[in-house]
This record gives C-alpha cells, structure tokens and sequence, in this order.
C-alpha cells in the first residue's frame, strides 16, 4: 500500500465520491443516511454525469411497482435471465447480489429522497420471449418528471441530454407511436415540460440523486479533478486534486469512491482495453479513464467482459462542447421500414432491429483475410423512409443535412458512390424487400424481438414492425461510425460484493470503494439489458454508503446460506 501522506489537508469527509452521476451520488446520501459525513468531487463544470445523458430505464427484477401492478416476477428470476444470456463471463455471485439488492435500493431511495418512479408498460425484455425467464413487461422503470426548478443554483448546474427528448416520458412517446412516429408525439406536453423545466429520463433520474443530496446538505465540488490516491500505508484515506491549477488535498476517513464512468473518451484505451479502433464518442470529454489511473497506482485488478462497439451518426452542425461533434447512437432508427445495414459487399450481416446481434456482428474478423468485413458499414433507406421516419435529429420529410447522406437515382449508381459491390447490394435489397411483403426475415429473423418492434420499429407498419421494401428513389446511404458504448464499457475495476475494489490478489484495498461503470460487468457478463447500468449504479452506491459507515448489508451472506453460489471475489 502506498505512503504518499501530505503536508497538509484542506477539505475533510468521511466518504468522498469522485464523480457526480448516480453512483457517486447514490454513495454520498447512503453514507449521509447511515451517520457518515459525504462530499462529492466533479471534474466537470455541471454534476449528472453519464446518468443524466441516458434515457434513465432502471431495469430491476422483482421490483414491487411491478408486483403493485399485479406483474408476478421475483429477483431469482431476473437473476436466472441474467445469468443464462451472461453466456459464463459474468460470475454468480455478483450477478446475485445485483438481483438481490437492487430492488432494496430502489425502496430505499424511494423513502429516502422521495424518488418517485413508474413502471414503463409495455416495454419487455430484451430477450422476451426467447428467454425462459424474460417479461414482457414489468422491469423497466422510469421516473415521474421531476421539477428541476426545486434544485435552486443547481438548476442549470445540473446536466440535461442532447441525445433524449428528456420533455416526454416513455409512456408519452408509446402513446404517439414510438420514435418512429415522432410527428404524432404530444409536442405540447413536451413544450409545457420543458417551460416548467420538469425533466424526465436520464436528466429526471439524475435530478432526483442530486435533490438528494442537496436536501442533505451535502458538498459538491466542481471543477475539480482528482489526480492521485492517498494512502497511508494501510489503507487509502484521501486524495489529491486540482483546481485552478492549484492542488487540493481532501481527506477521506472512511473511503473514496471511484464513480467517473468509463475510457470512452480516450481514443489509446478505447482501443486497448475495448479493442474500439478508431472510435467516436456521444459522452462529455471527462469519461477518459481516470479510474483506471487512479486506483491503478494501488495496484487495483482490471478485467474485462464482451464489449461491443455501438454505431454512431453525426448531423452536421450539432457540436457538444469545445467544438466535439455531437454523436448520436443509431440503434432507434436502423430498425425501421426501408432501411438496412450493409458492409462493404453490398450485403447485410445481421439483425438490424436488435442492436445487440448488429453491433457484435460490426467487429468480426476474417482471419483468413484479416479484415474486418462488416467495417465500414452503411445504411441504406430510400424516399418512403424519409418520408416516414426521422434519421437523427433530422424530421421524417426534412431534407438530409449536406455531408450526412450520399442520395442517387438508383441503388446501382449508390453502390458506386459510397464504394459497396453494386451486385451484392442489388441483390441483398431484391432478397430482403421479397421477403418484407411477407413481413419476414429469413437470413436473419429480423422483427422477432418484441423490444426491438416497440423501440426501434413502425409500430403502425405491418405485417411486421421492422420490415418494408426499399422501392422508391432517391436511395440514400449513410456511413455509420464505430461508437464507444455511451458510457458502458467492458473493462473496469474488480470490487467484491460490498463494492469495494480489490488487487490482483483479490484482496481488498481498504478504504477505495467502485461505483457504476467504473466497475467491471461481472454483474452481467456478455449481456447487456438498458436500464441495468442505471440500476447498478444505484445499487453500488447504496451498498458503499452502507459499509462505509459501518452498517454493511448482511443480506447476501445470509440469503447464501442456503444456496449453492459464493458472493463476488
């Protein structure tokens, strides 16, 4: 254990949470609950972190809003759903614990910051019905609009999403036909919300973690990046950081969480640790790995599970800060009616409607030829899409940005344009528009996920969601991007069941806690579900505020007792 004590100390808390997104918060109002000072520490300007930037599902099985609904499941189940789909590089005991105690978060933060949330109906599982333990509703849950007014100085302070239409709910935008159908949305609602500043969504989520903990009183300090671990030979008690240029050294006296996301952000790493060549990004330019830096210097283990790139679109013009272009992910829109996805040869590679089978498919390597032969990758609609269906932030019948889309007059003269085997692409497009009439997909069962139907489909559109010819020119092409994860990653730091991060010898560093995405997946494994990483970001902080403050929960040892699994190394 490191000895790097300074001469001096100039903030103090009991638990210090590096990161303000909803592991980090969720630490610092559980710690505050349980009797222990808390101050949290942002590199950015505003708090929210990547919490605030998604769409806010909170996925937990067995949650009693469900069960008050009348919707039968039970955290065994969720785990045994988990546990299938992790395909073995998850572990057990951690994928357990998750299940566990991640319907007890929901209710405690419930009581205690008066988090209010819903049930999102008609939303199911990834894997329903193909999995045995799948719903077709009842785990996905959403906040009710939270009034940001109430945050005070921190109303503007507090980060909101380019990407979400964080005015409308997803009850909202079921009710007006899905992404899909956005022209038929209530913009009215979204207008009267958006005036009043009543959030839903990510930015409505982390809302509520940050009333939390300004009701508390709790400290946040921005502008402020954590540097270095300070350990005392034992354990680690503090940190040092700048601002200003000019360091600051806070002591910890029961821990520090590491809660600041992922690498995302840092091209060198995305590309050793997530094997993301060339990557773009749709977070802030803080998600850059400072986790892997800090509790590196203790000697903190790594892994790594799965990790598949996403796909990503630019629309010219729309920049985040210091000019980053505004990346947007692609999974909403590559299900639609009239549009695929296709490589190099002209053809299609996967299911498009179900981001999970496209976005592994996108880095396969032939190692015969060593190449990648679903990158680059295209997608490719046509004038009944347009006219239909948005593409980004651009309106169905809106015209297409100049530099966004190569248009032609036919799909040979696009195939020529955008450099794809003009065969293969007439081909593929003759195949898949016979099949569309009959609504469906044979090469790749496109349309069979429910999920993928209510989220990335027409829900108007039969015989299948997911499926319509391209017929009608122009044809279009748009050359989609390799994306990081927008803040979830496969790589992060190892902790044990109460979260705390651990060495290569799997023994615990005493006072450096793991919150969020900064953590591995082992709670997962090769599958992901939207909504987990908010619930276990959660989940993470209430367990950290506990142990810290020298209430752990017992209830994993205790329900393991009985059973056959060993809790998280």
């Amino acid at each position: 254990m490191i000895r790097n004590l300074p001469s001096r100390w100039d903030m103090e808390a009991d638990v210090v949470s590096v990161g303000s997104g909803g592991g980090g918060l969720a630490a610092a109002i559980t710690a505050h609950d349980h009797g222990a000072s808390a101050l949290i520490l942002e590199r950015a300007d505003q708090v929210g972190g990547v919490t605030a930037l998604s769409m806010g599902e909170v996925w937990i099985a067995g949650n009693h809003l469900a069960a008050a609904e009348g919707i039968k499941d039970s955290p065994d189940s969720g785990f045994r759903y988990i546990q299938t789909l992790s395909m073995g590089y998850g572990e057990d005991g951690a994928i357990f614990n998750q299940a566990l105690h991640g319907p007890i978060a929901l209710r405690y933060f419930e009581d205690a910051i008066g988090l209010r949330m819903r049930v999102i109906r008609g939303c199911p599982d990834y894997y329903y019905p193909h999995s045995n333990d799948s719903l077709s509703e009842g785990r996905y849950l959403e906040v009710e609009p939270f009034p940001a007014e109430t945050l005070g100085e921190w109303q503007h302070r507090t980060r909101i999403s380019p990407q979400v239409p964080y005015g409308l709910n997803h009850e909202d935008i079921f009710r007006g036909g899905g992404t899909a159908n956005m022209l038929q949305w209530d913009y009215g609602v979204m207008a009267e919300r958006i005036t009043k500043d009543e959030r839903c969504l990510g930015p409505g989520l982390a809302a509520y973690f940050v009333k939390g903990v300004l009701d508390r009183g709790i400290p946040m300090e921005t502008g402020v990046n954590v540097e270095e671990l300070i350990g005392d030979g034992e354990r680690i008690v503090g940190v040092r950081a700048t601002r200003d240029r000019q360091d600051i050294y806070i002591k910890a006296n029961k821990g520090v969480v590491i809660a600041v996301s992922t690498h995302e952000r840092n091209p060198e790493l995305a590309k050793t640790l997530s094997n993301h060549l060339d990557a773009v990004s749709m977070v802030m330019g803080t998600i850059d790995g400072a986790h892997l830096r800090l509790a590196g210097q203790v000697g903190a283990r790594i892994a790594r599970v799965p990790d598949p790139a996403n796909l990503g679109v630019h629309v010219p013009g729309e920049e985040l800060e210091s000019g980053y272009p505004l990346w947007r992910g692609s999974l909403s829109f590559l299900g639609f009616p009239h549009t695929v996805v296709v490589n190099r040869a002209g053809r299609r590679f996967a299911d498009e409607a179900f981001y999970r089978a496209l976005y592994y498919a996108i880095d396969t390597i032939d190692g015969g030829a060593q190449t990648h032969p679903n990158y680059p990758c295209w997608a490719v609609f046509d004038a009944q899409a347009r006219e239909k269906y948005p593409f980004g932030s651009v309106l169905p019948g809106q015209e297409l940005p100049e530099g966004l889309a190569i248009q032609a007059d036919s799909l040979e003269e696009l195939a020529q344009q955008i450099g794809v085997d003009a065969k293969g692409l007439a081909e593929t497009v003759a195949a898949f528009n016979h099949h569309s009439e009959a609504g469906e997909d044979p090469d790749f069962g496109r349309g069979r996920f429910p999920w993928g139907q209510v989220m990335v489909g027409d829900i108007n559109h039969k015989p299948n969601p997911n499926l319509g010819p391209l017929l009608k020119a122009p044809f279009y092409a748009v050359e989609l991007k390799r994306m990081g994860g927008g803040g979830i990653a496969g790589t992060g730091l190892v902790a044990d069941h109460h979260c705390r991060a651990v060495d290569w010898n799997n023994r615990v560093i005493d006072g450096l806690y793991v919150a969020g995405n900064s953590m591995v997946r082992f709670d997962n494994g090769a599958v992901m579900q939207s909504g987990v990483t908010n619930a276990r970001g959660m989940t993470h902080g209430y367990l950290i505020g506990r142990h810290a403050a020298g209430q752990p929960s017992d209830l994993l040892e205790k329900t393991l007792a009985a059973r056959e699994l060993e809790p998280a190394s």
